[in-house]
């Protein structure tokens, strides 16, 4: 290491900061609390009449109201995917103790979602047809848009640096981690507020996702649908979310007596030019190992993997596979796998970025997620799932996955802060 700070020429770069408005909870701590205990975020729609719809439940962010953290009337003129942004952004600013107008042109920010403002684009289109063309909300178009979420951030945060907005559907976040991690690298920025934001739980949503026979049908028991790995899992739980991590230069961070919770050191993309929405293992392993490459880490060195787990029946026992190829049979049988999704939802292109809080935060605690509602085994997977109840293990270096319709994979890996 050389003496600035920096490994193999390249600048180091730390987490500082986090922020999250979850279905478990409206702030990072008692997010990570529900987790830990085993909860479930799940419940009745109450975002919409769902009657007439196959699927009644989700998992929606609860008792949330944007002006804690916008003003009124800017609140008005953006979609609620936006709303979750600013709020989990402004939390991790806190967090980190960040006065980013003091350094302006060196912070930057980089939020992803999956879809947007889908929200808006329902009423903008609901307007239209049943109003007229003329009536249509002349902020509907930035409502709609997914660069928005970032772009709102960006204004009212005040951030002047490199903004991106990834929309790469379920990888969307763990990719604005990564395309941070690489801004600070290269001395584009010294601080970058990364993460995603997904508000999907309305008609358009639901009917969507449930048409292409995605979602789980456990109307019956909504904290049990979503079950990753388990046998009888039979489709995700839509879930909505925003979610920031303060990244930071290692030197900056330490100037200004900044707290550490752990440091970004790897991070891997790839595409499976495959399928739309059929996994391909052999597309996510070489995500997997390009981010251990980047981080110069072995495959015996992981402590800890947050799953991509979304409990599909394809999809979890096709990122088993994937871990076996990626890890080796020794290493994937002992190395422990979470599927945080179960207490969560697939909470689309907001997914990654509240997994890799969680991942940080197992790294901070040397506390293992579970997987909750895994009660019966499947014999396609068959790894370490941390099943049900959380696990106290030493966890120096960790994975989160990310893979998305499309073909997109994306993998970060985060270890404990060493000076």
């Amino acid at each position: 290491m050389a003496d600035n700070g920096s490994v193999n020429g390249r600048r180091r770069v730390v987490i500082t900061g986090l922020g999250a408005v979850s279905p478990l909870g409206n702030d990072v701590q008692r997010s990570w609390e529900r987790l830990i205990a085993g909860e479930s975020g799940a419940g009745p729609i109450t975002h919409f009449d769902h009657t007439d719809y196959k699927v009644h439940f989700a998992c929606e962010v609860k008792d949330f109201d944007p002006t804690n953290w916008i003003d009124r009337k800017d609140a008005r003129r953006m979609d609620r995917f936006a709303h979750l942004a600013i709020a989990a952004a402004s939390q991790a600013r806190d967090d980190a103790g960040l006065d980013i107008h003091a350094e302006a042109d060196r912070i930057g920010a980089s939020i992803a979602t999956g879809i947007g403002g889908l929200q808006s684009f329902q009423e903008c289109h609901t307007t239209l047809v049943t109003r007229g063309p003329d009536r249509v909300n002349p902020f509907s178009i930035p409502s709609i848009i997914p660069n928005l979420g970032a772009g709102w951030v960006s204004i009212l945060l005040g951030t002047r640096g490199p903004l991106s907005a990834q929309c790469t559907a379920c990888a969307a976040s763990n990719m604005a981690v990564g395309d941070g991690l690489d801004a600070i690298r290269l001395g584009r920025a010294d601080v970058m507020l990364c993460g995603g934001t997904e508000a999907a739980v309305n008609e358009v949503g639901i009917a969507g996702f449930a048409a292409m026979r995605a979602l789980s049908l456990r109307n019956d028991d909504p904290a049990a649908a979503s079950r990753p790995f388990d046998a009888e899992r039979d489709g995700f739980v839509m879930g909505e979310a925003g979610a920031v991590l303060v990244l930071e230069e290692l030197e900056h961070a330490k100037a200004r007596g900044a707290k550490i919770y752990a440091e970004v050191c790897g991070y891997g993309l790839s595409s499976d030019a495959n399928h739309i929405t059929e996994p391909d293992p052999t597309g996510p392993v070489r995500a997997f190992q390009m981010a251990l490459g980047d981080a110069g880490v072995s495959t015996g060195e992981i402590d800890y993997i947050n799953a991509h787990a979304t409990s599909t029946p394809v999809g979890d026992a096709s990122e088993t596979k994937m871990l076996k190829l990626a890890l080796g049979e020794e290493n994937a049988r002992k190395t422990p796998v979470s599927g945080t999704k179960g207490a969560t939802g697939h909470c689309l292109g907001a997914a990654g970025a509240i997994e890799a809080t969680f991942t940080v935060l197992a790294v901070v605690n040397d506390v293992l997620p579970p997987t909750i509602n895994y009660d019966v085994a499947d014999p396609e997977c068959d790894l370490d799932y941390v099943p049900n109840t959380a696990r106290q293990a030493t966890v120096n270096t960790a994975v989160s996955n990310s893979f998305g319709f499309g073909g997109h994979n994306a993998c970060v890996v985060f270890r404990k802060y060493q000076d």
